[in-house]
């Protein structure tokens, strides 16, 4: 009988968090998922009990900040696979026994190629090396922001600098950039993809389906259930709702 592989992912998309926890039971039979976290704090308690797993996979930007806070806050005692949209070669150096990376969207193939790796240095590996987590953060820290979007119209291109865009909203399955002027563009990107390429200085994802910048919100009106809601401009076409667990970063991204 093969030997249980206690897994936890860290990752504040729910649906992004089920989809990695489908990939992982299709690829291996004896892994069992132990909890799926949101955020650095709710991963912060849950280390803090010491529990005993073989792998963790954790998205790097998380809702409520970057997932290497953890480690200054708490031990974590198990390899570290990464998940992130950060599209950087240099993160090639960082794949070595304890730290591997995923980029997004998480592909199967390479999901197994990372589990065949855990497997070969199970038992070797130490706890995350906070050295090369410095290092990590340092590199990402770099990271030049996307300040274009090349938009496909008909037959021909156009480009869109980010400081025209009022917001993005997702809407079945598809992400539309919204301009100032009200000009709506399909773009190939998530919202996970976008939170985690353009400035959060500028841009701030408000729930599961709006990422916006500051100048786009013309009024902010208290909600129930302790959430906001906000008019925009241009105005969106249904409510547009700070979700609960984000008021409080985003009174934070307002106030600086």
């Amino acid at each position: 009988m093969e030997q249980l592989i206690k897994v936890v992912i860290v990752e504040d998309e729910p649906p992004a968090a089920n989809r990695l926890e489908k990939m992982l039971l299709k690829a291996r039979s004896n892994i069992e998922v132990l909890a799926k976290l949101e955020s650095v704090k709710e991963a912060v308690t849950f280390f803090e009990s010491a529990p005993d797993i073989d792998l963790c996979f954790m998205d790097i930007q998380l809702a409520d900040g970057i997932s290497f806070e953890i480690f200054s806050q708490v031990d974590v005692e198990a390899p570290i696979i990464f998940t992130t949209a950060y599209d950087d070669y240099s993160l090639q150096a960082f794949k070595v026994n304890s730290i591997d990376y995923l980029l997004k969207p998480i592909d199967q193939l390479d999901l197994e190629k990372s589990l065949k790796k855990f497997g070969k240095f199970s038992g070797k590996l130490k706890a995350i090396d906070q050295d090369k987590i410095d290092s990590l953060l340092e590199v990402l820290q770099k990271k030049n922001y996307k300040e274009q979007f090349l938009i496909k119209s008909g037959q021909s291109l156009s480009i869109i600098q980010t400081g025209q865009i009022a917001y993005f909203y997702s809407e079945d399955g598809y992400v539309q950039l919204v301009t100032n002027e009200n000009k709506k563009h399909l773009i190939e990107y998530s919202l996970e993809q976008l939170s985690e390429i353009v400035d959060p200085q500028y841009f701030f994802r408000i729930n599961r389906k709006y990422i916006l910048q500051m100048p786009a919100i013309e009024k902010i009106n208290s909600y129930f259930n302790s959430r906001l809601k906000l008019n925009l401009s241009p105005a969106a076409k249904e409510d547009v709702i700070v979700s609960r667990e984000r008021v409080s970063d985003f009174k934070k991204w307002l106030d600086r």
